[in-house]
């Protein structure tokens, strides 16, 4: 007899209690931490799914997909947030901020500059209000994008402070791709410690609010390590 898929809803409640139970083990509040869906690849029925079973936040990796699926999704469903998680290139920019709520993945000062940019034209805001940026660090994973170091860092902090159209919300990074704990913990204390030396350097606090680590392979650890946005994908959209 051929046995039926999980739904959605039963996935995101194994989630929510092995989440309960790492906040409880390390005395977190779990209302601070919150689950991006991640939404690579899945189709928009199954993104309606999701929000009918609570999640709110969901991220995407490529522009023209999240194009695709999202056109009219905030119309629909207005309480929903939509996140750009993967790689922006400038060609992409305008699009990017007309689509979404925040870009995760700002990388590099001339990803920075194309969105100034492209916020105005001619005098002209392309958006009614600033769109949020979460300022990307590369912690250790030879492959991914991310700001080099913390002088880099400072530097791409200080250009979006500058700036009315972008409005600073924290930090992302992803962890080297291993079973080996240590060398994913260390990927996220150092992400930590970016965070508490900006808000030292700029302030205010609520600025660098947001740690978005965490994946479904390692979102436990990035609990434990000071995560309040984790990024899951396969763990809430599989139905195996």
């Amino acid at each position: 007899m051929h046995k039926q898929g999980l739904t959605i809803a039963e996935n995101l409640a194994k989630i929510q209690e092995r989440l309960l139970k790492t906040c409880d083990r390390v005395g977190r509040d779990p209302n601070e931490v919150i689950l991006m869906g991640v939404t690579k690849f899945v189709p928009k029925d199954r993104i309606k799914e999701a929000f009918g079973a609570g999640i709110r936040y969901f991220g995407e990796s490529r522009v023209k997909e999240a194009a695709e699926k999202f056109s009219g999704f905030n119309e629909e469903f207005p309480e929903a947030f939509l996140h750009l998680i993967g790689s922006l290139q400038r060609n992409k920019v305008k699009q990017s901020l007309l689509l979404f709520d925040c870009i995760q993945s700002v990388d590099r000062i001339e990803l920075i500059e194309e969105l100034i940019k492209q916020c105005f034209r001619d005098g002209v805001s392309l958006r009614d209000k600033p769109i949020k940026v979460l300022l990307e660090l590369h912690t250790g994973e030879e492959t991914k994008c991310g700001f080099a170091d913390f002088d880099a860092l400072f530097r791409a902090a200080q250009m979006v402070l500058s700036n009315p159209c972008l409005k600073p919300a924290g930090l992302m990074t992803m962890a080297p791709f291993t079973t080996d704990t240590s060398v994913i913990r260390s990927s996220f204390r150092l992400l930590v410690k970016a965070q508490k030396e900006l808000e030292k350097r700029f302030g205010p606090k609520e600025n660098w609010a947001v740690l978005s680590m965490g994946m479904s392979s390692d979102f436990e650890i990035a609990i434990e390590e000071g995560s309040n946005l984790l990024r899951i994908g396969s763990l809430i959209f599989s139905n195996n």
